[in-house]
C-alpha cells in the first residue's frame, strides 16, 4: 500500500488514524512482505494479528495461512476489515490487552506503542511457535538489551527467561502514515525453555518487577520496602542494583528468598 493508496482509503472510508490510539499505518508493501516472511507461516498455522488497522499485513497473512484471527479495538476499522476480508478471517472486536487470546501458532502484529508492553507480557503467557512484531525502535532495544545498558529492564529479563529474542531490521518512520516521531523495528520472539531454573517462577517475576520499578535503589531496600524479605535478611546481592545483575543472578536471589521463606 502506497501513501497515495492510504490517502485514497482515508478519503473513501473516512478512516483517519488516531494519535490517541497510537495508530500509525504501515504503507510499505515490501516491509509488510518481509514481516510476514520472517514468521515462516505454514497453511495450517493459526495466525493471530493484533491491531490490523487497514489490513496491510492481513492481506498478506491470508495468502499464507487458512486460519487468521484479527483483534481490533476501533469499531470503524473493525467494520472496514470485516467488509474487506469477510469469512477469510476470524474477526474479534475488543481490547487485546483485556480479552483472552484464541489459540494460535504464530503472532504477527504491528503493535501501537501504547500497548506494546502489556501485549508482549501477555503474549509470553501463551503457548506459541513464533512471534514477529513491529514495535518502536527504542522498545525493541529494551527487548534485547544487555545487563548494564540503560535499556536493560524488566521486559529484557522476562523475555530472556522465556524466549530467544532478536531484532530483525530497523524500519524508518517514513514507512508509516502518519509518520511517528521515532523509527520502528521488526523483532522476532521464539519461545524456548528457560536457560536456568528457579524454585518459584512467580516469585522470580515479582522480584524482577519490584526491583526494576526502583532500579536506582539497592535491591535490599526495594525488597524490604515491598515486604518480600524481612528487614534483617542477609542474602546475596542485596547491596547491588538490579541493573547490574544478569537474569541468572536474579534467579539466584530468587532462590535465596525462597529458601529463607521455607527454612522452617
Amino acid at each position: 500500500m502506497s501513501d497515495n493508496d492510504m490517502r485514497r482509503l482515508i478519503s473513501e472510508t473516512g478512516i483517519v488514524p488516531k494519535k490517541s490510539k497510537g495508530q500509525n499505518f504501515l504503507i510499505d508493501d515490501r516491509v509488510a512482505e518481509r514481516h510476514v516472511g520472517y514468521a515462516d507461516i505454514a497453511k495450517t498455522d493459526r495466525v493471530l494479528e493484533v491491531g490490523p488497522g487497514l489490513g496491510v499485513l492481513t492481506r498478506k497473512l491470508i495468502e499464507v495461512s487458512d486460519h487468521v484471527t484479527c483483534i481490533e479495538l476501533d469499531s470503524t476499522l473493525t467494520q472496514y476489515i470485516g467488509e474487506t476480508y469477510g469469512d477469510r478471517i476470524e474477526l474479534i472486536e475488543g481490547d487485546a490487552v483485556k480479552i483472552d487470546f484464541p489459540p494460535f501458532d504464530k503472532f504477527v502484529s504491528n503493535l501501537p506503542y501504547s500497548v506494546s508492553t502489556p501485549i508482549i507480557f501477555k503474549l509470553l503467557d501463551y503457548d506459541f511457535k513464533k512471534a514477529v512484531v513491529m514495535v518502536q525502535k527504542e522498545f525493541a532495544d529494551r527487548m534485547v538489551a544487555d545487563v548494564g545498558s540503560p535499556d536493560y529492564s524488566r521486559l529484557t529479563v522476562n523475555l530472556f527467561f522465556r524466549a530467544e529474542c532478536r531484532i530483525l531490521e530497523k524500519v524508518p518512520r517514513s514507512r508509516f502514515n502518519p509518520a511517528p516521531k521515532v523509527d520502528s523495528a521488526l523483532v522476532e520472539i521464539v519461545p524456548r525453555p528457560a536457560p536456568f531454573t528457579v524454585k518459584d517462577e512467580r516469585l522470580f517475576f515479582k522480584i524482577t518487577e519490584v526491583t526494576f520499578n526502583h532500579r536506582r535503589k539497592k535491591i535490599g531496600t526495594s525488597l524490604k520496602a515491598a515486604g518480600i524479605i524481612p528487614k534483617d535478611a542477609d542474602l546475596p546481592y542485596l547491596d547491588a542494583r538490579v541493573e547490574s545483575l544478569r537474569p541468572a543472578e536474579i534467579g539466584e536471589l530468587t532462590d535465596a528468598v525462597y529458601d529463607l521463606r521455607h527454612q522452617n
